[in-house]
């Protein structure tokens, strides 16, 4: 059976655009809600407006849902909660080909102005369906994770992909220049950054709550450190800077949360026993809330080996955290050392420690850091990042 759709699709008049939104449909494969996932469904309820009046942009989400359980996932759920339209394409296993039925009905019903694919997955199969040449297709490039071979292997269909597509939305001038040179366009990239809201504190009660559960002092330093549980985030660099940190004799009473789950969990925890410093760091899991370690912190900690424009260095901004990081992809073009953040070299887990214990043991430097990463968040703002995204849009047809 043949992939490739056979009707024609013709494109809107700018006539046309100009009574009625832009009809967007978006395939994207979320589970739960990710960065990528989270400024998408901001996107999509800002730029429709979820239901309260028309806007500028019609978006339709769709997203796969592996099993039989007939519950749709964390990341549906919280696009449906938005006021989002989400579309579920139920698959069976991985490499499930069966969902290029429903993929093609989809667009057959809601005949978009626009396609929008995000990751690996949803670039090959729309072009396996032949949307490069039968609807204007822009791709948003997020970075790679590198969890296992097969992640590495699947990787590499972008090089396939997206060459193929009008336009390509990628995190950072990092991964521009990468996608450059696999092989798309430069003139077909376009750079934005991710967006960040304001910072709302969580409620006293909630941050009480969470002292008191892990049982920590009021003299207690707290560090956060927020992020998926794979390679590629360096948590291992952070254990054992937290192993130097624990033969200084200058040391400070502290603990660091990290939130997140992943396949590199227990290794991770096995390694801080090792380690001798299980006493200093708290592995919390999977916090759709990051609100209240946000505001029980006193800083924050990004170790990453691979970064484009980290969602949770945003986030530690918008909260007035200052943040250890590490000089990666795309985050020189979002913090600056020395006066938002304190920057490391990747990998560097003795240039970590000593980060860490600067913010530790430097209440100045912390508020000053803290103070100038909360006023340059704002340049991050959703309300630009929307607008720039409806421009390209606009660009696009």
């Amino acid at each position: 059976m043949s992939t490739i759709m056979t009707t024609k699709v013709t494109e809107p008049d700018a006539e046309a655009l100009a009574s009625r939104p832009i009809r967007v449909l978006v395939f994207i494969e979320a589970a739960s809600v990710t960065g990528p996932a989270k400024n998408l469904i901001e996107f999509a309820r800002l730029s429709s407006l979820a239901g309260k009046r028309r806007g500028p942009v019609e978006v339709i989400i769709a997203t796969f849902q592996r099993g039989d359980s007939g519950e749709t996932n964390g990341f549906a759920q919280a696009a449906r909660a938005a006021g989002v339209q989400v579309e579920v394409i139920p698959e069976k296993r991985a490499f499930d080909l069966s969902v290029l039925r429903k993929m093609r009905s989809l667009l057959s019903k809601y005949n978009p102005d626009i396609v929008q694919t995000h990751h690996v997955k949803s670039h090959f199969l729309a072009c396996l369906l032949g949307v490069p040449s039968r609807y204007p297709w822009i791709a948003f490039h997020h970075g790679y994770t590198r969890t296992n071979l097969k992640d590495v292997v699947y990787n590499q269909l972008n090089r396939w992909s997206l060459p193929r597509a009008r336009r390509v939305v990628t995190v950072c001038q990092a991964f521009a220049r990468e996608l450059e040179k696999s092989g798309v366009p430069r003139e077909r990239i376009l750079v934005r950054h991710n967006m960040v809201k304001a910072f709302v504190p969580a409620a006293a009660e909630q941050v009480d709550e969470l002292r008191g559960k892990y049982g920590i002092s009021p003299s207690t330093l707290v560090g956060v450190c927020v992020g998926r549980l794979s390679q590629e985030k360096g948590h291992i660099d952070l254990i054992q800077a937290l192993a130097h940190l624990r033969r200084s004799p200058a040391s400070v009473d502290y603990r660091i949360f990290v939130v997140g789950n992943g396949a590199e969990r227990k290794r991770l925890q096995e390694e801080a026993g090792k380690s001798g410093v299980s006493e200093n760091i708290i592995f919390v899991g999977h916090d759709s809330n990051t609100a209240p370690y946000y505001s029980l912190a006193d800083f924050a900690v990004l170790p990453s080996h691979i970064e484009g424009s980290p969602n949770a260095l945003l986030e530690a901004m918008a909260a007035g955290l200052p943040t250890v990081c590490t000089r990666v992809g795309g985050v020189p073009e979002i913090a600056s050392d020395g006066v938002t953040v304190l920057m490391v070299k990747m990998a560097d887990p003795i240039a970590l420690a000593e980060a860490i214990q600067k913010l530790l043991t430097d209440a100045a430097l912390r508020k000053s850091l803290g103070e100038n990463a909360r006023a340059a968040s704002v340049h991050f703002s959703p309300d630009a990042y929307c607008s720039s995204i409806l421009q390209a849009y606009r660009e696009l047809l």
